[in-house]
């Protein structure tokens, strides 16, 4: 039997889960182990796109309203704060936008 994970312990694992997935989603052969005892600005060398930003924070709502039993305003500001801290540098950000 599988043992039973502390709320520490699966904060800890939604962090891996949702490093490894924004890479995935990103298209770049990295994961989590990759990046994890950087101290570098890691993030900011790999990219994606708004619509890829969006599909990422997609799938992290399902996922912190699955593991967390959590409403989905709650998942989403979580996704809000996970994109402040993890999320990669945005590769088409302000591209659509006219200038003044």
């Amino acid at each position: 039997m599988a043992k039973r994970l502390s709320y520490e312990e699966k904060k800890e694992q939604a962090v891996v889960d949702l490093i490894n997935e924004m890479f995935k989603i990103a298209g770049h052969d990295v994961t989590y182990d990759d990046i994890k005892d950087r101290k570098d600005d890691w993030f900011q060398q790999w990219t994606m796109t708004e619509a890829q930003y969006e599909e990422w924070k997609k799938w992290g709502k399902k996922y912190f309203m699955k593991k967390f039993s959590m409403y989905a305003k709650r998942a989403e500001k979580e996704m809000m704060w996970a994109g402040l801290m993890w999320g990669l540098k945005l590769s088409d950000f302000l591209k659509n936008e006219t200038t003044i």
